[in-house]
């Protein structure tokens, strides 16, 4: 198996290719192959032939949840290719699409997506809307929604809002989804963003599966988290012996440099990484 950054953030040592604010991962498993976001712009698909990376043999489209930074290559994908993956995502990501940044008291901007059930209808795509706590994809990927919060320091942010009707509610993201692989090793969870908190995340994942977590890579949403709620976050994945430790997109420097201090396992997971497990 293998997993594959597409487009994130950052750039490493693969100069050419295109970053953005945005996430985007390829992950080959021997029962098909998962295109998990697709980044702010659609470079992503630029950045895949550079990696050698077919996007005619994706087998499944899936998407974490409804911000622009993780959907925004959907439609240029989808009109430049003609390829019918199975389209996974949450039950509600449709209904709570309409997703909003309050910027003061009256003045909103929309982070939403550009596209809608209907375009991906139009494409003769086959939606499944994840609605299980837990759903096996194949022998080695399981989809996971619903999380658990334990953690009550793991805010929420006030100013993420979704729209419904002439009201601007606080979204809870309960539209976004994760990943886990199976490896001899343990669980490697795949984060989106992680909106509803990392360590509500992977501790949900763990209870479910029973499984030990071996790695984490993706979004962590820490950029927002004072210092208190990134130390506590990078103690509690301590504690868990949590042995890969690759974040992404919307850490944010100062949890960055905190992690490096702290993690010796741990690696900044940037545009063209490639995970051989």
């Amino acid at each position: 198996m293998k997993i594959t950054t597409i487009i994130e953030n950052s750039l490493g040592d693969q100069k050419e290719l295109y970053n953005e604010h945005g996430l985007s991962f390829f992950i080959e498993t021997p029962d098909g192959n998962i295109l998990f976001d697709t980044g702010k712009t659609g470079a992503f698909i630029e950045n895949a032939k550079a990696l050698g990376i077919n996007l005619k043999k994706i087998d499944f489209l899936m998407l974490s949840h409804a911000h622009y930074d993780h959907c925004g290559g959907v439609k240029k994908f989808l009109n430049e290719f003609d390829v019918r993956p199975a389209f996974y995502v949450s039950e509600i990501f449709f209904a709570n699409s309409e997703k909003y940044r309050c910027l003061d008291e009256n003045k909103y901007k929309y982070i939403g997506i550009d596209f809608d059930e209907n375009f991906i209808k139009e494409k003769k795509l086959n939606i499944h809307y994840v609605n299980e706590d837990m759903i096996k994809l194949n022998e080695k990927v399981y989809v996971f929604t619903n999380f658990e919060k334990t953690h009550d320091f793991e805010k929420l942010n006030p100013n993420m809002k979704f729209r419904k009707g002439e009201k601007y509610l606080l979204d809870h993201f309960d539209d976004e989804i994760s990943l886990a692989v199976d490896t001899e090793k343990g669980l490697i969870v795949i984060l989106g963003c992680s909106h509803p908190g990392v360590l509500n995340i992977i501790d949900t994942i763990s209870k479910r599966t029973g499984k030990p977590i071996y790695g984490i890579i993706g979004g962590t949403h820490l950029i927002e988290a004072d210092e208190e709620r990134i130390n506590k976050t990078i103690e509690k994945i301590k504690e868990k012996n949590i042995k890969m430790i690759g974040v992404s997109h919307c850490t944010g420097e100062k949890a960055i440099q905190s992690f490096k201090e702290k993690c010796d396992d741990f690696f900044v997971n940037c545009t063209g990484t490639i995970l051989e497990l």
